[in-house]
């Protein structure tokens, strides 16, 4: 897969960036607005994937990368899974018990864990994505050679 020419490189540079921190912001203020982790995660996903499609898999090791968020969506979930465990094991004996202090009603940390589970799933979403992508791009170039 060739790169596009270099207006769509640098526009895609600059708004990757933006396209990412949009995510970012989604995926840290799900409890308080619309949003959330998979919705900030697939954002996410989505300024890796404009970066993948504006240079091109020649320009980056594509299987390198593919095993990488394979990684990072494992550790996600399992990390997820460990949170919830947490809960249960805190004395509630209910999964995905919130065992951390609310805070004051409004604020970022006002939540527990749910801002933490937030984080995690946006990160999963995102590996989990981007590594369907990324499997997509390497079975066309394997299959076109």
């Amino acid at each position: 897969m060739e790169g596009m020419s270099n207006i769509v490189k640098k526009v895609t540079q600059l708004m990757s960036g933006l396209i990412f921190m949009y995510g970012l912001y989604i995926i840290t203020h799900g409890h308080l607005t619309p949003g959330g982790g998979f919705a900030g995660g697939a954002i996410v996903a989505g300024a890796f994937i404009i970066l993948i499609l504006a240079f091109g898999s020649k320009a980056l090791s594509l299987k390198k990368e593919e095993n990488a968020t394979s990684v990072t969506e494992s550790s996600a979930i399992l990390i997820v899974l460990i949170l919830a465990a947490i809960g249960m094991a805190a004395g509630a004996a209910v999964f995905f018990n919130n065992y951390l202090p609310l805070g004051r009603v409004g604020e970022l940390i006002s939540a527990g864990v749910i801002p933490l589970y937030n984080i995690f799933i946006g990160m999963e979403v995102a590996a989990a994505l981007l590594t369907i992508f990324l499997a997509f791009v390497i079975y066309k170039e394997e299959v076109l050679k």
